[in-house]
């Protein structure tokens, strides 16, 4: 992998009005972008807010394809990769939870939620691919707030050889302490057994729909340990230098890299 400056942006998206919300993650990718950052990740639907009701209006007739090519005009003059959430329109199925990455050379990708919670089941529909993503030499996975709490996707995104893993968030619930002590119970987790960098990050502050997201932001080692975190209700950019060589070192060391020592003929037969 590549050694690398990520931002991971806790940011307050108002469900209905993703102009507005573009506009600010206009001004965060500006900074990031100033600051020599490679990968800057916003929440779990930053770009539309977090609906729950008629997600298929939330673009008031116009083509969602529209603030794709927002984010990655945006990608192209800040010459950084994007991680940013938004309500993808199928014409087929129902609307998707999707997280899109976009860099200075276009769009890499998009994921779609595969594991949806509870209560967006009815609402959206579920992703039926998990895809590895690369930029120079570093390849990375995308997991979407519910997804964090299944250990199999982490585990099959190391074998895809990703060297980070992002988790954009829109938790609600709890406060800052409270809901980053909440994650670090399993994502702690995810980053040590798989020897991988973590970013996530989480949306903040009030929304008409009248739910309350805490502010959180953290990045994690390969060997689980804390980099970087932000807890707290305003708006912020979280910023964090991740090293290729604290990678190569884990995953190098016998008794630190358990991936290789899988054994899937013992337990294929449950998966």
């Amino acid at each position: 992998m590549d050694d690398l400056k990520v931002a991971a942006v806790c940011m307050n998206a108002v469900p209905g009005e993703p102009n507005r919300n573009l506009d600010r993650m206009e001004s965060f990718v500006l900074e990031a972008s100033a600051k020599d950052v490679d990968i800057i990740c916003f929440p779990e639907l930053s770009v539309t807010g977090y609906i729950l009701k008629h997600p298929g209006k939330i673009y008031d007739g116009a083509d969602w394809a529209s603030a794709l090519e927002r984010l990655i005009h945006m990608s192209r003059y800040a010459r950084l990769v994007i991680i940013a959430g938004l309500i993808e329109i199928s014409e087929k199925s129902k609307p998707y939870i999707t997280q899109v990455v976009t860099s200075p050379d276009g769009l890499i990708g998009l994921h779609r939620k595969t594991h949806l919670a509870p209560v967006e089941r009815d609402v959206y529909g579920a992703g039926q691919e998990l895809k590895g993503f690369s930029y120079g030499e570093t390849t990375f996975g995308v997991q979407l707030c519910y997804e964090a709490h299944f250990p199999e996707l982490s585990t099959i995104m190391a074998l895809m050889n990703a060297h980070v893993l992002f988790f954009p968030h829109a938790s609600p619930r709890g406060n800052p302490r409270e809901k980053l002590e909440s994650w670090l119970r399993h994502l702690k987790a995810r980053a040590f057994d798989n020897s991988v960098f973590l970013v996530a990050t989480n949306q903040t502050g009030k929304t008409g729909a009248g739910l309350l997201f805490p502010g959180v932001a953290v990045v994690l080692g390969p060997d689980g340990k804390i980099l970087a975190q932000h807890t707290g209700m305003e708006e912020n950019i979280l910023f964090a230098e991740i090293k290729a060589q604290t990678l190569d070192d884990i995953r190098q060391h016998k008794m630190k890299y358990f991936i290789p020592q899988r054994r899937p003929e013992l337990y294929k037969r449950f998966l």
